[in-house]
């Protein structure tokens, strides 16, 4: 008898994004407001749609493929697409309260 694997969910996937530590800001990008979404679809394909705090980024593609070796990193993922975006324009209002805190943002951003 064979038991099937459980379909990989978007929490799961922000769970091991929360591992990818932006190098310049010392914080997850989850927590930081970069990734804008996470879709999960069928047989395992997971789209990310992500930022960084601004454009020409050096950290761009470091965190790019981190995201996607995390991703990766979750049972059940047989392929990851990372899109980069900047439509809307990432600001600090984007950051967990725990991220804020870190980087000591006040509530006015």
């Amino acid at each position: 008898m064979s038991v099937a694997a459980s379909p990989v969910r978007d929490e799961q996937i922000k769970d091991a994004l929360r591992l990818v530590i932006d190098p310049e800001l010392g914080h997850n990008i989850v927590d930081l407001g970069l990734i804008y979404a996470v879709a999960v679809e069928e047989g395992g394909v997971v789209n990310i749609v992500m930022t960084t705090t601004t454009r020409g980024c050096p950290a761009t593609s470091y965190l790019q493929n981190g995201a996607r070796d995390a991703a990766l990193s979750v049972p059940g993922v047989a392929s990851v697409d990372v899109m980069l975006t900047y439509d809307p324009a990432w600001g600090p209002h984007l950051m967990s309260a725990e991220a804020k805190r870190h980087l000591g943002v006040t509530d006015g951003g």
